[in-house]
């Protein structure tokens, strides 16, 4: 068989559990108690969903991420964070799985998603800074958006 078909075959495959695991973020996201943004995210291991996580307050806070004003509180745990918190406190670890996001992560949270071994990153919409997507860049990690899933 010819490789480049294999290699086409796959690169379809691929695609198409890239954009069923962000469909899966985006339910996710409508546990989020959030109002101005709610934002899901799935970690997967060897074609296993290792974790998830969407944003809200710690365990043990009122379910409302948003002050009187319509601010955010401070300690309001983004998504990711609160998914790569949850495979710590597991058996399993996040070493050259895939994150999959609804929005594409803080420059605080990439340094969780590097330091948490985390290879590769597929999200739908990009955050207003960047910065964060292009440090993981820099540092190696495969990084891919898909804006229509």
């Amino acid at each position: 068989m010819d490789e480049g078909f294999i290699k086409y075959s796959s690169e379809k495959k691929q695609e198409r559990y890239d954009k069923a695991y962000l469909k899966m973020a985006l339910e996710w996201a409508k546990l989020s108690h959030c109002k101005r943004k709610q934002v899901g995210s799935l970690i997967v291991k060897e074609g296993m969903i290792i974790s998830d996580g969407y944003n809200g307050t710690p365990t043990g806070f009122p379910n409302d991420c948003e002050n009187p004003e319509g601010e955010t509180w401070w300690y309001v745990l983004h998504a990711e964070a609160n998914a790569i918190m949850k495979v710590a406190r597991s058996t399993n670890n996040a070493r050259n799985a895939t994150l999959y996001l609804t929005l594409s992560p803080c420059k605080e949270c990439s340094k969780l998603i590097l330091q948490a071994g985390i290879k590769r990153l597929v999200y739908i919409n990009e955050y207003k800074d960047t910065t964060g997507v292009d440090f993981l860049r820099d540092a190696g990690v495969d990084v891919l958006q898909i804006a229509e899933v």
